[in-house]
């Protein structure tokens, strides 16, 4: 497991067959981190760490970011960090990223990065082996949380600040669609089937349920306060959803939707300002990131509890995880 730790530059690499925690410096403010498919390499984005503000502070999911002004770096510093995934201090390549690098998600094939870019309404498409941009993909504004469909054929973006949700088609590099969906979208997430996608609303305290065929909302769910980071477990009969509070009353929880009846089944407590999700590629476990408390929860999905707390570094927001098997 990877936490981003945007609170001072690091990441910090769980091992969960021991509970071990080691955090290393690298030369970005990483707001999101990403496996490669082949769990060899991972991927981390962020500006320059000799700058200070980092996306968290200014970015699409603070409650100061209601407003839409987002800080621009001005391309300078931000970057798409390779890193050795066994040896995290280790960078095998540093690629552009465009201005204002948010999140990152890869091509089944991992040839393909593909980043957000809030400050200028974009999505980059990085091509690894070429090590440059090849494309510069228009959204709505402020595009934050990027999701790859189950099939590769469709990215999903959620666009903070006019409140949509860009659909990409990863064969022609455009935008096919965009979808109204409430106010402040953050992240999506795709049911395991691709059938359907959840949107977390952060200034809705909701989550959108889109269905892919129609490419229309179909439903709206109620969860805890400003929702964030949301992911399905295996087998795609939960979603889990982070609930990250404001900055001056953080919330602890993680909404658990059953997305047969897509209604809110448990809350489970985890730690304060739940922000990142992610799954084991089993389905056993979620894995909560707390931007507040700087740990990783972790949630037995047989039981809905915290069954561990690992400490990390500071602010951490992204999270990603490797299976060894």
């Amino acid at each position: 497991m990877y936490s981003a730790n945007e609170g001072d530059g690091s990441i910090s690499e769980i091992t969960l067959s021991t509970g071990d925690v080691r955090t290393a410096q690298i030369v970005v403010l990483p707001h999101n981190v990403q496996i490669s498919p082949d769990g060899k390499t991972l991927l981390a984005v962020g500006t320059s760490a000799a700058k200070t503000g980092g996306h968290g502070a200014h970015g699409g999911e603070g409650k100061a970011a209601n407003d839409g002004n987002a800080d621009s770096h001005s391309g300078s510093g931000a970057s798409l960090l390779i890193l050795n995934a066994s040896n995290v201090e280790q960078v095998l390549q540093t690629l552009p990223s465009g201005s204002h690098p948010a999140h990152v998600v890869t091509s089944p094939d991992g040839s393909r990065a593909y980043i957000t870019n809030s400050d200028s309404d974009r999505v980059s498409v990085v091509d690894i082996n070429q090590k440059k941009i090849i494309a510069e993909i228009p959204t709505g504004s402020f595009p934050h949380g990027l999701r790859l469909s189950p099939d590769g054929q469709e990215i999903y973006v959620a666009n903070v600040t006019d409140n949509t949700v860009s659909i990409i088609d990863t064969q022609s590099l455009k935008e096919a669609e965009r979808v109204s969906v409430g106010k402040a979208p953050v992240q999506v997430a795709f049911t395991p089937d691709g059938k359907h996608v959840y949107v977390s609303l952060r200034d809705e305290d909701s989550v959108a349920i889109i269905d892919t065929s129609t490419r229309k909302v179909v439903k709206n769910v109620s969860v805890g306060r400003n929702p964030i980071q949301l992911y399905a477990a295996a087998g795609g009969s939960k979603m889990y959803v982070a609930n990250q509070g404001s900055d001056s009353n953080p919330d602890d929880t993680v909404s658990v939707i059953d997305t047969k009846s897509q209604s809110v089944i448990n809350t489970v407590v985890t730690g304060k300002g739940a922000h990142g999700v992610v799954a084991s590629t089993d389905g056993g476990f979620i894995f909560i990131t707390n931007t507040k408390d700087n740990t990783v929860s972790a949630i037995d999905t047989s039981t809905q509890d915290v069954v561990a707390t690992y400490p990390v570094g500071p602010n951490p927001n992204g999270i990603t995880y490797r299976s060894i098997r």
